[in-house]
């Protein structure tokens, strides 16, 4: 039977790009003839009551497009093991089918990572219809090559990269900039290759403190011997993954709570390596986590169209019910083709940086650059 109303819901981190694959998502579902309706904060949506949705039309899309991060809210959320009225996290997964029966859908589209798609492929793997988009400025999905945010927040990092310059320049100190990346560091290579800084560190490789000490030497000299030679720059800018760590620690986390995917907050070896830095060389150093703002703001135009595209493709998967799957993106537009791969490839699977091919293990920095 065809679909005749389904809810769509975003969940994880926000990122620049949902709106718009909602908005591709309503407008091409309309010409298939099919309601759509806003799920609030997730995957809690289907759980907790009230059930509330919101009516999604094309006039009420309209601008979407134009908007961050996401309009109906998220969450973290994992049915599997969500919260009782006790406080235990069990298993809640027949109240998403349930409550998807209370509410006539048909279908649900989620639009997020890996936990979120995760949840999905669980989900219709008890036969419940989902489509998936995928989303996370990581780009770590499976299956893939681009998942949204990825690209706003490659602007974003990039512009906070080339501001560091400034001040370091000023006081010649090591700025180390922070950026997200659990287990990929998509983000902090090709922003630091963008925004030009000496030193990218990323979770795929460990890296040594003494080869970092040792290239700040190469690079900055004696810093008590005043110098404007342009060969011997006065600073240095490090960018680093919040989930990289070195060959001798671990993971720095910002605490050991863990949310409902197991995952702990990440956070800190930017510190961690600031310090280092300023206790065992003669260098000062200062560090930034930039934390959230880096997935802020409007979307790119890249994140518009791959938006717009994702949603449109969910909406036709929908229409012929071909569920369980992923929109999938070979290249980035305008050079993309779409198609779409069971939902299965997300569940274990990552899509990291690979270290043989783009990262020099020596000089942490993309290979090939002459830096």
């Amino acid at each position: 039977m065809k679909a005749q109303r389904i809810g769509v819901l975003t969940g994880g981190g926000d990122a620049p790009g949902l709106n718009p694959a909602i908005k591709g998502l309503v407008y091409r579902a309309s010409e298939h003839g099919i309601a759509v309706v806003g799920l609030y904060d997730g995957w809690r949506s289907l759980l907790d009551p009230p059930l509330e949705t919101w009516p999604l039309d094309r006039e009420t899309v309209r601008r979407w497009d134009r908007d961050g991060g996401t309009n109906l809210g998220s969450s973290r959320t994992n049915p599997f093991k969500a919260p009782n009225e006790a406080g235990e996290r069990v298993d809640r997964s027949a109240e998403v089918v349930k409550n998807m029966e209370r509410l006539g859908l048909d279908a649900v589209v989620a639009c997020g990572g890996e936990d979120t798609l995760g949840v999905a492929a669980r989900l219709a793997q008890k036969g419940v219809p989902v489509v998936g988009v995928p989303k996370t400025i990581d780009k770590d999905l499976a299956g893939t090559d681009y998942t949204l945010g990825f690209d706003t927040a490659l602007r974003n990092v990039t512009e906070i990269i080339e501001r560091s310059r400034t001040p370091a320049g000023s006081h010649g100190w090591v700025q180390i900039i922070e950026v997200m990346g659990r287990h990929a560091g998509h983000l902090a290579l090709w922003s630091g290759v963008a925004g030009q800084a000496d030193l990218i560190l990323i979770p795929e490789h460990p890296f040594s403190y003494a080869k970092v000490f040792a290239h700040l030497r190469e690079r900055m000299g004696d810093p008590n011997r005043l110098t404007r030679d342009p060969l011997r720059p006065r600073y240095s800018v490090i960018v680093v993954a919040e989930g990289a760590y070195s060959e001798d620690g671990q993971i720095v986390t910002v605490d050991d709570r863990q949310d409902a995917f197991g995952h702990a907050r990440l956070g800190g070896i930017g510190e961690t390596l600031a310090r280092k830095i300023r206790e065992q060389t003669p260098y000062d150093a200062r560090s930034a986590a930039i934390g959230h703002p880096q997935r802020g703001g409007q979307p790119s135009p890249i994140d518009r169209i791959m938006g717009m595209m994702f949603g449109a493709r969910a909406a036709d998967a929908v229409a012929v019910g071909d569920f369980g799957k992923m929109v999938s993106a070979r290249g980035v537009a305008p050079a993309c083709d779409l198609s779409l791969v069971d939902l299965s490839v997300v569940v274990g699977n990552l899509n990291t940086v690979d270290v043989e091919r783009y990262y020099d293990t020596e000089r942490y920095h993309m290979k090939d650059l002459g830096m």
